[in-house]
């Protein structure tokens, strides 16, 4: 099967459980459903009993009527078969309705479970994995775990009717009754010998779906990129060839899975062979009657069933297991943030200091910092400077404890950031990032979602400190304009006001700014840039940027190369000095200053 699996391979976080683990782990999710479980049991016994005395009850009628053929007869022996019919219907209606409510109840808390474990993996779950992938996870296979445990419910009931009308062959007939039973092992053996290759064939069929949806989502997000360089036929042929890929495994998947019925239905047909040979031998010498004989023929209909039934049962149970084997991976990745305590240090003052931290993205390659070392007194403006990959950005999200690192310590207020308290520590922080991202909804629920207690007057308090809410003229509703799927409606520059202005009502003790205004033009960065230095001056703040106005005012400048601080200082200090912030600064961030616009509007 290696050939048709190619690139299919499990993500890192995956791993293998056997079915006795899994059926457990399973089993955790009925708890709170005993109760109505217990009532399922029940009328399955119940149901299945009046599926079991149908054929009895005929096979009676069949018998009472080659003797007695009357219609006071024929009567009641319809009687009695239309009321076992009805309390069978009665009993699986009840079945089904309290069977739909816990099913759906399971389902829910193991996608609340496994969407609790999305919210909770750092962002380097994310780095490494495609999130179209773990969609897939909380989305399909959850409803693939909801149908197994239907049909593993029909199947009991099935089962049932089987045990229960052995049981009544064996009083009548115990030859033709083991007979009956000689040949289910053999069945029951050729579908469990199946169970290895579904479990394989299953598991490669919900990837291949996920690697479809990841490429759909991809194209989706990217499509005016693919638009603006006219690549919508290659998007389209990419598709294709993924589409195909899927195509060509699941139906090959089908080929294996249709294949086990016609050794099923092979060994179903010698069964019966033998059942109505020897049946009929019993019946020619009087051993044997007529009620008795179609007793054994409608019964030999119900013992099939379920047992051939058992490979498509087995092929959807292992999909259900495949499914759940997912969902659970996903639940018990392990994460790379681990904290060792959960100290509350609120109110933050914001006294950061790195000792001795060394910092990679994939353990170890590629080192983003090194035995570094960094102290910032709390209320002071950094600026952090630095070509593209001098390790800035890295900077801030080790503060953000969205990363963790190899070795080394992250002190806040003197305390190791890896025993704090993250759900109290990150309300502290503000980050504004170079692409803003809103969630669709007017501007005012975007600006509240840091605070979800807080007032109209409050967001509209934290939209005017920004601009002085001059940004907000433009807009047709005011605060309540839609902003669209992540905010498409607005420009790049009102999006970045908005989560400016979210972060400004959020208040937080630590504020990163990373490279925040460089997608906003210089009038509207203008514009803000008051207000911003106001919100700067009342909190400890890292800022990461590429316009010199954001940069010049920062109480220190740390200029970065590969990870290690070659210079610090003010910006006018660093401009004397004419090291690496000079050079930076002539670049850069030269012909933004004004000396060097009045200096080239002379020359014009």
């Amino acid at each position: 099967m290696g050939f048709i699996m190619d690139g299919l391979d499990a993500e890192a976080y995956d791993r293998q459980y056997t079915d006795g683990v899994l059926l457990r782990r399973i089993f955790t999710y009925f708890r709170g459903e005993w109760w109505r479980i217990g009532i399922i049991v029940l009328v399955i016994v119940l149901g299945s009993a009046m599926g079991t005395l149908t054929p009895i009850v005929i096979s009676w009628a069949i018998d009472l009527l080659q003797a007695n053929p009357t219609l006071d007869m024929m009567f009641q022996a319809t009687f009695y078969v239309t009321l076992t019919g009805v309390l069978s219907w009665l009993f699986a209606a009840i079945r089904q309705w309290l069977q739909a409510i816990s099913v759906g109840n399971i389902v829910l808390g193991l996608r609340e479970d496994a969407f609790e474990a999305v919210v909770q993996r750092d962002l380097s779950f994310y780095d490494a994995f495609p999130s179209a992938k773990i969609v897939s996870r909380v989305t399909s296979d959850s409803l693939n775990f909801a149908n197994v445990v239907n049909l593993t419910v029909e199947l009991l009931s099935q089962v049932l009717i089987v045990a229960f009308l052995v049981g009544y062959l064996l009083t009548i007939s115990i030859p033709l009754t083991l007979v009956l039973l000689a040949i289910a092992p053999f069945v029951v053996g050729a579908a469990l010998a199946f169970r290895r290759i579904a479990r394989y064939t299953i598991t490669q069929s919900r990837r291949v779906n996920a690697v479809v949806n990841s490429h759909v989502q991809e194209t989706i997000a990217g499509i005016s990129v693919a638009k603006t360089f006219r690549q919508e036929q290659a998007a389209y042929d990419e598709f294709v060839a993924v589409n195909q890929r899927s195509y060509r495994i699941n139906i090959r998947g089908g080929y294996v899975f249709s294949g086990i019925f016609p050794v099923l239905t092979m060994l179903a047909g010698i069964g019966t062979a033998l059942l109505v040979y020897t049946g009929g031998l019993r019946a020619q010498q009087g051993a044997l009657s007529a009620g008795d004989w179609y007793l054994f023929i409608q019964g030999m209909g119900l013992f099939w069933f379920p047992l051939t039934s058992i490979a498509s049962f087995w092929s959807q149970f292992q999909l259900g297991l495949a499914a759940g084997e997912r969902i659970f991976a996903l639940i018990d990745a392990e994460p790379k943030v681990v904290q060792t305590d959960a100290r509350d240090i609120r109110p933050i003052k914001g006294d950061i200091r790195f000792e001795n931290v060394t910092f990679s993205y994939n353990n170890d390659k590629e080192t983003v910092l090194r035995d570094f070392n960094l102290h910032i007194p709390a209320g002071q403006t950094l600026a952090l400077v630095g070509h593209t990959g001098s390790g800035k950005s890295s900077i801030a999200k080790l503060i953000a404890r969205f990363y963790e690192f190899q070795a080394g310590r992250i002190l806040i207020d003197g305390h190791d950031i890896r025993a704090l308290d993250l759900s109290l520590y990150h309300p502290q922080l503000g980050i504004v990032t170079q692409t803003p991202f809103l969630f669709d909804g007017t501007i005012r629920d975007n600006i509240r979602y840091g605070r979800a207690d807080a007032t109209d007057a409050d967001v509209e308090a934290a939209a005017h400190a920004i601009a002085g809410g001059d940004w907000l003229r433009s807009l047709p509703q005011g605060l309540d304009t839609p902003v669209g799927e992540r905010g498409g409606s607005l420009s790049m520059g009102q999006r970045q006001l908005v989560t400016l202005a979210r972060v400004v009502l959020q208040n937080p003790s630590i504020f990163i700014l990373d490279e925040a205004t460089a997608s906003i033009d210089p009038l509207t960065e203008t514009l803000i840039q008051e207000g911003l230095d106001a919100i700067l001056r009342s909190r400890t703040s890292i800022v990461i940027a590429h316009r010199l106005n954001t940069i010049k005012h920062a109480d220190r400048i740390i200029v970065l190369r590969r990870g290690e601080i070659i210079e610090q200082g003010t910006h006018d200090a660093l401009l004397a000095q004419g090291g690496h912030y000079a050079e930076l600064y002539n670049t850069y961030f030269r012909h933004q200053s004004l000396d060097y616009i009045e200096h080239a509007n002379a020359l014009l």
